[in-house]
């Protein structure tokens, strides 16, 4: 799907992958952007600039994993624009801990970077299965495909997000929507780098993976992947090969979570 006069919702866009998106995404000439996040400061500034792109912005606070809040984004969207026809459902925490982490940690998680693109995918596609054609892209992580030792919560949830991606890739291909999953590895945001630098395993391991990306690579190849309509979007051409070796030996890849686990 090309971008050019569509209405593009992007949801995590405070920063990061999500910023990174919408300010790319705006030199495709949209019909409008809405940018959102939990962090109403930062979504103001994503939002001035794809004004300075020449974009209609629509900025909006919202707690993704509240389905409530999801519902009045939609809202608020489709009175802005009329319709959205690109759900980038962006949003996304880790924990950084393993499966002992508290209950509240592993809610959190599940809320983020599942409920969230569940309650979307709930709110947008009705409107989009009648007119028959729209665009939702999940971003899950590479981690959701390999797994990704240090982090239960983290890798548990982005596995259940490709899940979902799939699942609606399937069911609603017949009602003209497309659905696809973003999978990237290890990306240069805030996120990952702190724990880099706090030489957490889970960053470690993904470091050790592949290289680390800019944001702005990453929502490179997320347009290309949306333009040809891929259902994975893998920014790190590697996690391909990485996959179908795991596909091929689930015994030998899980050896090798082991040792990166322990470095």
């Amino acid at each position: 799907m090309k971008l050019r006069d569509k209405t593009v919702v992007i949801t995590g866009a405070g920063g990061g992958i999500g910023a990174a998106m919408a300010v790319r995404f705006a030199r495709e000439k949209p019909r409008g952007i809405v940018v959102s996040d939990i962090d109403a400061h930062a979504v103001a500034d994503v939002a001035a600039q794809v004004r300075e792109l020449g974009v209609a912005a629509l900025q909006h606070r919202a707690d993704v994993g509240d389905q409530r809040q999801v519902a009045e984004l939609v809202a608020a969207s489709e009175r802005e624009f009329g319709r959205i026809d690109v759900l980038c459902s962006n949003a996304g925490i880790a924990v950084g801990m393993g499966v002992h982490a508290p209950a509240e940690r592993w809610s959190a998680a599940w809320s983020v970077n599942v409920m969230a693109h569940v309650h979307l995918a709930r709110a947008v596609l009705p409107a989009m299965a009648a007119r028959g054609s729209g665009y939702i892209m999940i971003t899950a992580s590479a981690a959701g495909l390999l797994g990704l030792p240090g982090d239960a919560p983290y890798s548990v949830t982005k596995t259940a997000a490709v899940g979902l991606a799939e699942w609606l890739a399937a069911t609603y291909r017949r009602s003209g929507v497309t659905v696809s999953a973003l999978c990237p590895l290890g990306v240069r945001t805030g996120l990952l780098m702190r724990a880099l630098t706090a030489g957490h395993p889970a960053a470690r391991a993904v470091a050790d993976f592949g290289p680390i990306l800019d944001a702005d690579e990453v929502a490179d190849v997320a347009l290309e992947g949306i333009a040809d309509e891929r259902f994975l979007i893998l920014p790190h051409p590697d996690v391909a090969q990485l996959y179908a070796k795991k596909a091929a030996d689930p015994e030998g890849w899980l050896t090798e979570l082991q040792r990166e686990g322990r470095r």
